[in-house]
């Protein structure tokens, strides 16, 4: 338990400074009010760069009316079904990159190159002299800047995440008010590091985030990237899986339980509840069971038998 609380408090001495900047900062909004207008968003970026943003609007996305496409990729099928499918002379790109010199953003960049304005596009980088800052400087497209302590991975409450969720029409400040209890909630770090010593005590290899939230999705890539880049050092770390649930109790679930005994797993669920049912008059007499049933309620039912057979297994959990 000791060696927990020395990672707590390091964890709360780390974040001091970043935290103090999350939570005081939203200058952009003023500056960036003009492009509110925009119905469609294109956001470019890789990694940290767009993850968060994509996990925000995933979530979301049923309280906003605006359009947001996110190429993080190379994919040239995709690039032209945009290009095909959009009025890209009437949308904003936002094109994100800590570094300025990402070659993936930069390729897509050069793609929609006869639809970059200075009134469309928006380059968020650190200030320093790469591709992108010096391409906001020479076709004089907006810039924000991405501060340099503020590594990629975090910075979904920084401008990276904050400045499409107000694109969103979101309110900023919700998304911060309660975040200097939630990061020094010794609970919560309790609650990870305790999850990270449990891989390590069953000497697993791998963290299966078994998730039965579609909208949840993005967030858990985005916790993958996390796990990922900061444990995955010195020949440590563990893999994170993303496996969607139930699709994949007709895909993986044989390897999940009758296979090697080297994966935790992370359940994700929610207590929401859809109004989508089933059709009473549609069944026969061989499955009564599924008449006027809530679409949450099979899922539900489909999770507490993973969770019974995964501990009649002993499978790692």
């Amino acid at each position: 338990m000791s060696s927990n609380i020395k990672i707590i408090n390091d964890i709360i001495t780390q974040n001091s400074i970043l935290l103090k900047y999350l939570i005081n900062n939203s200058k952009f909004e003023f500056k960036f009010k003009k492009f509110k207008k925009f119905k469609t968003i294109l956001i470019i970026g890789m990694g940290g760069s767009i993850l968060g943003a994509k996990a925000i609007y995933d979530f979301l996305k049923h309280k906003t009316k605006k359009n947001f496409i996110f190429i993080d990729n190379l994919d040239e099928n995709y690039l032209k079904s945009i290009k095909k499918n959009n009025n890209l002379s009437k949308s904003l790109f936002i094109i994100i990159s800590k570094s300025g010199n990402t070659i993936e953003t930069i390729s897509n960049t050069y793609f929609f190159k006869s639809f970059l304005k200075s009134k469309n596009t928006i380059i968020l980088t650190e200030n320093k002299n790469s591709f992108l800052r010096n391409l906001a400087k020479e076709k004089k497209f907006n810039f924000l800047e991405h501060k340099k302590f503020i590594g990629g991975r975090y910075s979904v409450l920084s401008e990276v995440g904050m400045l499409p969720a107000y694109l969103m029409g979101f309110k900023v400040e919700n998304f911060k008010k309660n975040l200097g209890k939630f990061i020094y909630n010794k609970k919560i770090i309790l609650s990870s590091t305790n999850l990270i010593n449990k891989l390590k005590i069953k000497n697993a290899k791998i963290l299966v985030f078994f998730n039965y939230v579609p909208e949840l999705n993005n967030f858990l890539y985005w916790s993958q990237q996390l796990f990922a880049e900061s444990l995955g050092k010195n020949k440590k770390g563990f893999i994170p899986v993303i496996s969607n649930a139930p699709k994949d109790h007709h895909s993986l679930l044989q390897l999940y339980l009758d296979g090697p005994k080297d994966k935790v797993f992370y359940i994700v669920s929610s207590r929401k509840q859809g109004n989508l049912k089933t059709k009473s008059d549609f069944f026969n007499d061989n499955v009564q069971y599924l008449r006027k049933k809530k679409y949450n309620n099979i899922k539900d039912s489909q999770k507490n038998a993973f969770l019974r057979v995964l501990k009649n297994k002993k499978n790692t959990f």
